[in-house]
């Protein structure tokens, strides 16, 4: 997925908490913007434990990796089509 695409959901306003599936099977849940860092190529999710505000561990991703976001409401948005 391009950086642009996944920084749309992150600039989203109002924001909506989505999780990002990878294409090893893993996904990891975005629960607020600042959260997220968007670079061209590598995504930065930190990651809080349970019940925890502030994350205390990060996933470096490849954007390339990342196949798919949803919302965690389980509301699909629209899908994010490639310009060619």
């Amino acid at each position: 997925m391009r950086a642009q695409e996944i920084q749309e959901h992150v600039r989203r306003r109002p924001f909506v908490a989505f999780r990002v599936f990878l294409s090893d099977g893993s996904s990891h849940d975005v629960r607020h913007p600042e959260f997220a860092l968007v670079m061209q190529r590598e995504v930065i999710i930190g990651l809080p434990n349970r019940g925890d505000e502030i994350p205390d561990r990060k996933v470096f991703i490849d954007p390339v990796h990342i196949t798919r976001i949803e919302p965690i409401n389980g509301k699909r948005h629209a899908k994010v089509r490639k310009a060619r």
